[in-house]
């Protein structure tokens, strides 16, 4: 029990440390706004968790060598193979939703881009997907597997996944199909993992690449009616911007993936 405790504890005690220690910025920087002093805050949790994984791995996993363990330390050549089997299926995901809302006439090319746009969607690319596979897919998913069976351990750090994302936003069952996509994300993202062999980089890449290709769309390339149809395009109610993942198209694309991770897997273990 108290290993599970120390499990739960670990990263929101690493939030809340991080949360506490930015307030003082409110007062330090009166010009900045909330959401900046939060977003300190948010890096500050980050930094910590950096700087604490090796102990935590160390003491509660009995690894000697932890960047290896949560998949970071691999080889030049396997990391670089990773990034680019990762962005190539963001890539095709990403189309497959575009092409579908443009044939579909639930949407309109812009091609409207700037090299600001393109940085923020770098940035948001690189700093969402790594950090939060390394939570996700590394930490979670390793403390998992020292209490679970190894498939039991897979679903629930993608369950735990999607429960962290603002899903309960959306109406109705909208939100339920977004919860839903989102948990089915966090099986692809692990598999992903599985396939590179352990290593992190694959599924940083995916990940990046979705999140990042997504906000690149939808600030300039592409306009996405707001008549169109949650179920088809996904839940657009509360959130900023339309998810397509919760939707047909974005549940397709991801099942279809998933498909495919399943049929490599099998033909690399013959």
């Amino acid at each position: 029990m108290l290993r599970w405790w120390s499990t739960v504890l670990y990263v929101p005690g690493l939030y809340i440390t991080g949360f506490l220690l930015s307030r003082p910025l409110a007062w330090a920087a009166p010009a900045w706004r909330p959401d900046q002093v939060d977003l300190a805050g948010v890096s500050l949790s980050f930094a910590l968790l950096l700087a604490t994984l090796p102990w935590r791995l160390r003491t509660a996993w009995g690894a000697t060598q932890p960047w290896r363990t949560l998949g970071l330390a691999v080889s030049p050549g396997q990391a670089l193979a990773g990034i680019a089997m990762g962005l190539t299926k963001a890539i095709a995901l990403l189309l497959l939703v575009s092409l579908a809302l443009l044939f579909s006439q639930q949407a309109r090319w812009q091609g409207a881009t700037d090299a600001g746009l393109l940085a923020n969607a770098l940035l948001l690319a690189c700093g969402v997907g790594l950090a939060e596979e390394l939570l996700f897919r590394g930490w979670l998913w390793g403390e998992l597997r020292l209490r679970l069976n190894g498939q039991r351990a897979l679903l629930a750090q993608a369950l735990v996944f999607g429960l962290v994302h603002p899903w309960y936003r959306e109406p109705g069952l909208l939100a339920l199909s977004l919860l839903g996509a989102l948990t089915l994300l966090g099986v692809v993202l692990a598999r992903e993992r599985e396939l590179g062999k352990g290593a992190l980089w694959g599924p940083a890449a995916l990940h990046g690449g979705l999140v990042g290709g997504w906000f690149l769309l939808q600030n300039g390339l592409l306009t996405v009616s707001a008549q169109a149809p949650g179920w088809w395009a996904g839940p657009s109610g509360m959130t900023s911007g339309t998810n397509p993942l919760g939707g047909a198209i974005g549940w397709l694309g991801l099942l279809g993936l998933l498909l495919y991770q399943q049929r490599r897997g099998h033909s690399l273990g013959r």
